[in-house]
């Protein structure tokens, strides 16, 4: 699922969708779902695309290609208009209705998977659907703990001792109603990665049908999973959830994504990037290696591409193709780097200080910000959310979720300071 508009992320998806966000430097958020897929041998890949897709279209297309004898595709599904009605997805659930004859799926032994394009996890696919299987389960939903505290902003589901849910609400309010959902100790006591506090079993939005189950609850009007689909199967289908014990994250905020981000820079991150028998795939780019001189980095993520001289970084991710000049100061700084290189010239001539070159330029001083794409950082900025209210805006910057944002291919000239 592709097609969500992503406002609470914006001004990061001003310019394209939600899960064509660059992560970690040199990922899109899109390419965790599909490799999540290949890695567990599940090659037939549609993406439902909606708001803003043009990069999403062109990464999906320049990345993922099987050769001719597996029989695998990722193929993008895209909003149109059809004989019977021109209407944009309106929301999860519709976006699939619109597009089940693509799928072409529909007896009791055939299974889709639906997931989400835009959260950050590692996940064996095999292994929920083998438990869909062992449960006999008509309809699985992944679940996850989280402190209670966050339950509103979730979808939270009751679970008896043989993992039918019982109960499921869709971002409840009320705290008697959120009480009721506390994880019992059964199911406490399995689940090795939670913490102090109580918990609530939250949807992950990743659901596993059988085919014609799907077709059926899909002949109603519901437009939503997690809103409509699902409390409308409850006491009507065999219900099952799956109990996933590892880390997940929603990038639905500018924070999360921020968080997300830094959280690599850890020593042993919760999410690990280097795992060989799990790699995330991405668009190859054959890019140089980074060129990084008298730098003092501590810990930082630098992909390929950068060219860093005399600059100081404090818990940084830096992205691909990235620039920063001299006696710059960067801390928690999240930083996506660049299309393509700045020009030999632009190493030899002046730039004009109303607008600089790629990159970020000499003697700045950045904290707690995500530069966007093709940002362009003349000398002698600086740069801070301290003392700006949370939705402030100043031409190619805003603050969010108590973070500056330099937009994608903003300006900022020389000697700006906020």
């Amino acid at each position: 699922m592709g097609g969500g508009q992503g406002t609470r992320l914006y001004p990061l998806t001003k310019l394209r969708c939600k899960p064509a966000v660059p992560l970690a430097g040199q990922f899109r958020l899109i390419d965790i779902p599909i490799s999540n897929c290949i890695n567990s041998g599940y090659n037939q890949i549609y993406i439902l695309t909606q708001f803003n897709t043009a990069s999403l279209h062109r990464h999906i297309f320049e990345t993922f290609k099987f050769d001719a004898f597996g029989g695998g595709f990722v193929e993008v599904l895209a909003a149109e208009q059809r004989e019977h009605g021109a209407y944009w997805y309106q929301g999860t659930a519709d976006a699939v209705r619109q597009n089940l004859r693509h799928f072409r799926k529909d007896s009791k032994e055939d299974l889709v998977v639906i997931l989400s394009g835009d959260q950050l996890y590692r996940m064996d696919l095999q292994e929920i659907v083998a438990h869909h299987l062992a449960t006999e389960a008509e309809v699985t939903v992944a679940s996850t703990p989280v402190p209670k505290a966050l339950a509103s902003s979730l979808g939270i589901m009751q679970v008896n001792d043989d993992y039918q849910i019982t109960a499921f609400l869709e971002k409840p309010k009320d705290p008697a109603l959120i009480q009721n959902f506390v994880i019992s100790p059964t199911h406490q006591k399995a689940l090795k990665s939670i913490g102090p506090g109580e918990h609530c079993l939250a949807s992950m939005g990743i659901y596993i049908f059988r085919a014609d189950i799907l077709r059926d609850a899909l002949m109603t009007s519901a437009t939503d999973f997690g809103k409509e689909v699902i409390p409308g199967l409850l006491g009507r289908t065999r219900l099952v959830s799956y109990l996933f014990d590892g880390y997940w994250e929603d990038i639905g905020t500018v924070r999360s994504f921020f968080e997300a981000n830094l959280m690599l820079t850890d020593p042993v991150p919760s999410f690990n990037f280097f795992d060989n028998n799990h790699p995330i795939f991405t668009r190859p780019r054959y890019l140089p290696a980074s060129k990084i001189n008298a730098c003092d980095a501590r810990r930082a993520v630098i992909a390929d591409g950068c060219i860093l001289s005399s600059v100081t970084l404090r818990r940084c991710v830096v992205g691909i193709r990235s620039f920063i000049g001299e006696a710059s100061y960067l801390e928690n700084v999240v930083m996506m780097g660049a299309d393509h290189f700045n020009t030999l010239e632009d190493f030899i001539e002046p730039h004009d200080p109303q607008f600089p070159h790629l990159g970020i330029g000499r003697n700045c001083h950045i904290v707690n910000a995500i530069i966007d794409k093709n940002a362009r950082i003349g000398d002698n900025v600086r740069l801070s959310p301290a003392g700006k209210p949370d939705h402030f805006e100043s031409g190619d910057v805003y603050v969010r979720d108590g973070i500056l944002i330099v937009t994608k291919d903003g300006v900022i000239p020389d000697g700006t300071v906020i």
